[in-house]
C-alpha cells in the first residue's frame, strides 16, 4: 500500500515541508499494518528498513539472560526509533526488541533511502540529530533512575502519571506489565503494591488495580 501525503505531512511537520523529501517518502515508502503484540524487530536483526509510525505505538526493551525486561522507550505517532536509524547509519545489528503494543500503521523506507538522505537532505539530518538528542536524554535519565532511585521511589513515580492511573478508575494492567517497565521482577512489584495497597494508596484486582490517592 503506497503512502499517503497528507498524513505524513501532519504527523511529521519537520519533513513535512521539504517538498522533495515528501515527494521520495511516497516514491520509495510502503505503508504497512501491524496487529497488537507482533514483534517488530528481534535483537541481532539486520535493520532493513525505518519505519515513520503513522498511529499506534511501539515498545524497544531489553531482555536479560534470566528473561527479565526493561522498557527503554516507546515509539508514538510522528515518530521514528532511534536504535534502528542508527543500525542503518552504522550498518549494525539492532542491540534490543521491538514490539507493537497496540495496532499499528507505519511508513516503511529502505535502509538504502535513509543512507543517502543523510548526506543529500538537511531537513533530514536535522530531524534525525534532534530525535536523537531526545532519546538519549530520556535513556540517560532511565539510567539514572535505576542506578539512585530506590525501586518502592520509581514505582510510586510511575503510577504517579495520571494519564496511565486516572484517581478513582480501575486500569487494566498486571504486575508482569509494570515489573517489565521497571526492569524488575513480579515478586517485587506485587510485594510494593502489597505495601501501597494497605496504606489505602491503591485498590488491586485480578489484572487491574485503581489508584485511590497519589503515591507521592
Amino acid at each position: 500500500m503506497k503512502p499517503e501525503a497528507e498524513p505524513f505531512r501532519t504527523l511529521f511537520p519537520e519533513l513535512g515541508g521539504d517538498e522533495q523529501l515528501v515527494r521520495a517518502v511516497l516514491s520509495t515508502g510502503s505503508q504497512v499494518q501491524l496487529s497488537a503484540g507482533e514483534h517488530i524487530c528481534m535483537e541481532g536483526s539486520s535493520c532493513s528498513h525505518l519505519a515513520f509510525v503513522l498511529s499506534g505505538t511501539g515498545r524497544i526493551y531489553k531482555l536479560s539472560e534470566t528473561g527479565r525486561e526493561i522498557t527503554l522507550y516507546r515509539v508514538e505517532p510522528g515518530e521514528c526509533c532511534i536504535l534502528t536509524l542508527s543500525c542503518i547509519v552504522s550498518e549494525k545489528r539492532f542491540p534490543a526488541f521491538a514490539v507493537s503494543e497496540s495496532e499499528l500503521q507505519a511508513i516503511i523506507i529502505p535502509a538504502a533511502s535513509i543512507q543517502r538522505w543523510m548526506d543529500d537532505s538537511r531537513s533530514w539530518r536535522r530531524y534525525a540529530w534532534n530525535l536523537i538528542a531526545e532519546r538519549l536524554g530520556e535513556v540517560i535519565s532511565l539510567v539514572e533512575e535505576i542506578t539512585f532511585r530506590r525501586m518502592d521511589e520509581r514505582l510510586a513515580f510511575y503510577l504517579n502519571q495520571a494519564n496511565l492511573f486516572p484517581l478513582g478508575q480501575q486500569t487494566r494492567i498486571t504486575h508482569q506489565q509494570i515489573a517489565a517497565e521497571l526492569g524488575t521482577s513480579r515478586e517485587v512489584i506485587s510485594r510494593l503494591l502489597k505495601d501501597l495497597e494497605e496504606q489505602g494508596i491503591v485498590e488491586l484486582g485480578r489484572g487491574w488495580l485503581k489508584l485511590l490517592k497519589s503515591p507521592m
